[in-house]
């Protein structure tokens, strides 16, 4: 057992999840790290590792026990995991939209339902979905990703209105382009280029990984936080914005 706050991380190997680590564990949290292989960090505040499928309900469950025999408590739960799927809709298979949809939404529902009833117990917590600016706007060749991401923010916002008033929190941050192992998968098959983001962002720069990491700390966090309730914060650099034409936004730099 620990008296530290008690955080719970999934996709927590890579990119964002990873960089969320490092920022809790800096601030004191002890950390239970999910990823579908084990994280090997060293961030010196105690972890558990929790490897395996998170869209598996038998899994979540028995993450839940580990969760609570090791730390007795759960303080926050960060829903990071996600895949991407980059195709047109009358070319994606049935088969890559129930994956999309098991990892990126029913998982986290799944983690949500499991950790928000201990949550629930203890009539306090702090749940931060990471959802994405294509659960705020459509994008083209993104069908199933926009789709789960959507539904995110529904799932975010329903769980904020029923849980609000006995002490859980669920907010959401929707990032834009980040600078992870993910865009440079998709950019490496030619899907876009750099240039295609920092020409739409304002700032005119990617994301990085800890300008998502420190939004998820900030409504972690019940001192600075603790009447947010239902939010989807944009980490984007204006993207959600910004109706401008190319030339117009260029323009201004």
């Amino acid at each position: 057992m620990t008296t530290q706050p008690i955080a719970f991380i999934t996709g927590a190997a890579q990119g964002i999840g990873k960089r969320t680590a490092e920022v809790l564990a800096e601030r004191g949290y002890a950390l239970i790290l999910n990823d579908l292989r084990p994280t090997n960090l060293e961030l010196g505040v105690p972890t558990l590792e929790a490897t395996g499928d998170i869209s598996d309900e038998a899994v979540v469950k028995r993450f839940v026990t580990q969760s609570l025999e090791r730390f007795g408590r759960i303080d926050v739960l960060v829903n990071n995991a996600g895949i991407s799927c980059i195709t047109p809709a009358e070319d994606t298979s049935l088969e890559q939209w129930e994956r999309v949809m098991a990892v990126n939404l029913t998982a986290p529902f799944l983690l949500c339902r499991e950790f928000g009833k201990i949550m629930l117990g203890q009539k306090s917590g702090s749940i931060v979905n990471i959802a994405s600016v294509a659960g705020l706007l459509g994008v083209s060749d993104r069908s199933a990703y926009n789709a789960s991401k959507h539904g995110l923010i529904g799932l975010t916002k329903t769980l904020a209105a029923e849980w609000g008033g006995r002490g859980v929190r669920v907010n959401a941050v929707c990032p834009g382009w980040v600078l992870t192992e993910m865009d440079h998968a998709d950019t490496g098959v030619g899907t876009y280029t750099h240039a295609d983001i920092t020409g739409r962002v304002p700032m005119g720069r990617y994301a990085l990984p800890d300008d998502i990491a420190q939004a998820v700390a900030f409504l972690a966090d019940s001192s600075q936080s603790g009447f947010i309730n239902g939010h989807n914060l944009s980490v984007d650099g204006g993207w959600a914005s910004d109706g401008s034409w190319e030339n117009l936004r260029l323009k201004k730099r």
